[in-house]
Formats: structure tokens, C-alpha cells, sequence
């Protein structure tokens, strides 16, 4: 079977693209690190890929708002077909593709309108904001995927995966949207304290977002948003606790869970 095509998004500040790279070159895919002005300048086609991912880091140095710019650049900037970026993901969408964005790009996802879409014209229905905490958040966090809604998460059950942001708190439009969110099963990703139950409370939340979402899809399962850093824990020595796992010989009685994740991401690709 063919790998699928997958474009990694670099350039204006993004500076995880390498290591989402590799967890994808690894859980099946074959990535392609691709800088934005390259697409812009109409050098590399969005619609001949399988999946496009919006890695994390900090585009245009988060100054003017989480995510916020590049989206706007996304919206509005045309390509030498006269198309703009977004009807290019719109194509990719429309026959079949993925999104993901992981923390600055689940951000630029939910400013660009793709998640949740409920209304399915691409305007704004939820935001990432600053954490409860007041503060940039960078630790390790227990994690529930869930078992409904569309996205192809839904045997992976617990998982512990690091998250690092500013501004990460989902907070819905208005109570229509929230309601029709947790209805469907879209807050597809939970954080979860000690007994694994969904939770508000610090740290185990570490940005306060409602309904305790990490992780956020469409309707459709095709575009994903991510806050934990799922490409950071890909081999067993960079999770925190690796010296007594390795004493213990626990290190290696499983995949590391940013790498299960990205497996089913590809997973999705290949199966559909």
C-alpha cells in the first residue's frame, strides 16, 4: 500500500514542523515539510496531497493573537490560480482529505472557521484563549479520547501526552454550539485527572477549557485540532518518566502514545 501524502506546513514562525515529520514518517505516512509562501506562490499544490497538517509553534511570534494572523493570511491571500489558501483546503476537504492542526494550528483551524463548521460557511464559531492560569503552560497531561463521534481516535482510550501554550482555552460562541459539540461527540480528546474523569480543575486541566477539550474535530472526522503535542512523545526516552520505566523494563510495553496517535491519524487515510 502507497503511504499517503502528507504536507507539513512551515515558515512564519512554525517550528515543530520536523518533529511532526518524523511521527508521521513513522506511524506510516510519507511528509513532506512544505513552506507556506511556496503554496502562496503557487509552487506546491495543496489538493495533490492526502492530509495537510498545521504543526505547532508560535506563527508570526503569537503578537498578534494566537494563530490569528496566519489565518487571516490563509483567508484572504490569493494564489497565482486566483484561488485563496482556504479554497485550496476547501478542495482538499471536498474530496476526502484531512486537516490537523496541533496548538498553534488547532488555533488557526478554529479562527479560519473549519472547526466545528457547524453552519458550513468557514465563520468562527469557537476560540482558543488565554489560560485560566494566566500563564504559559508546559507539562504533561492524562488524556481520555473518546469512543463516539467521528474522529479515528477511538481506540486509544488513555493516553499522556505534554502540552506547551499561552493560550489554549476552548470557550464556545454561545451555548448553542457547545451544546451541539458535546451532543455529537466532537471534544473528541479530554484532559483528565487521576481517576481519568473528565476535569476544570488545575493543573490537570491546565487551561480551564470547557468541557475539559483537547481535542476538537468537524462533523466529518476530516478536520482535527489538537492541543497536546502528540509528535513529542513518539519514542519512549522523551517521556518524562523514562529512567524508572527503563529500570522497571516498562519502557517498551507499549508504542508511546503521541506515536498510537499519529498512527490512527494515517490510519484514517488509508482505510477510508
Amino acid at each position: 500500500m502507497t503511504a499517503p501524502r502528507v504536507i507539513v506546513l512551515a515558515g512564519l514562525g512554525i517550528n515543530c514542523e520536523r518533529e511532526t515529520a518524523v511521527a508521521l514518517r513513522l506511524a506510516g505516512a510519507d511528509p513532506d515539510i512544505v513552506h507556506i509562501s511556496r503554496i502562496l506562490c503557487g509552487d506546491v499544490s495543496i489538493p495533490g496531497a492526502e492530509a495537510v497538517v498545521f504543526p505547532g509553534g508560535f506563527s508570526f511570534g503569537d503578537e498578534l493573537g494566537a494563530g490569528q494572523a496566519l489565518a487571516n493570511r490563509i483567508r484572504h491571500r490569493q494564489t497565482p490560480s486566483g484561488e485563496t489558501l482556504l479554497a485550496e483546503l476547501r478542495t482538499l476537504l471536498g474530496r476526502g482529505g484531512r486537516i490537523l492542526g496541533i496548538c498553534n494550528g488547532f488555533q488557526v483551524l478554529v479562527k479560519l472557521g473549519l472547526l466545528p463548521n457547524f453552519a458550513g460557511d468557514y465563520v468562527q464559531e469557537v476560540t482558543l484563549t488565554e489560560n485560566r492560569s494566566g500563564r504559559y503552560e508546559d507539562r504533561w497531561c492524562r488524556l481520555h479520547a473518546s469512543p463516539h463521534g467521528p474522529a479515528p481516535f477511538a481506540s486509544l482510550g488513555l493516553l499522556e501526552l505534554p502540552v506547551r501554550h499561552r493560550e489554549g482555552r476552548l470557550v464556545f460562541r454561545d451555548d448553542a454550539v457547545r451544546h451541539e459539540v458535546a451532543e455529537r461527540g466532537l471534544n473528541f480528546l479530554t484532559y483528565v485527572d487521576a481517576s481519568g474523569t473528565p476535569t476544570q480543575e488545575y493543573p490537570a486541566n491546565p487551561n480551564g477549557a470547557d468541557l475539559a477539550c483537547a481535542g476538537l474535530t468537524d462533523t466529518t472526522g476530516q478536520v482535527i485540532g489538537l492541543m497536546p503535542h502528540g509528535e513529542a512523545y513518539v519514542s519512549p526516552y522523551t517521556h518524562y518518566d523514562w529512567p524508572r520505566r527503563r529500570r522497571e523494563g516498562t519502557d517498551t510495553a507499549r508504542e508511546p502514545d503521541g506515536l498510537r496517535l499519529f498512527r490512527a491519524f494515517v490510519r484514517s487515510m488509508t482505510e477510508r
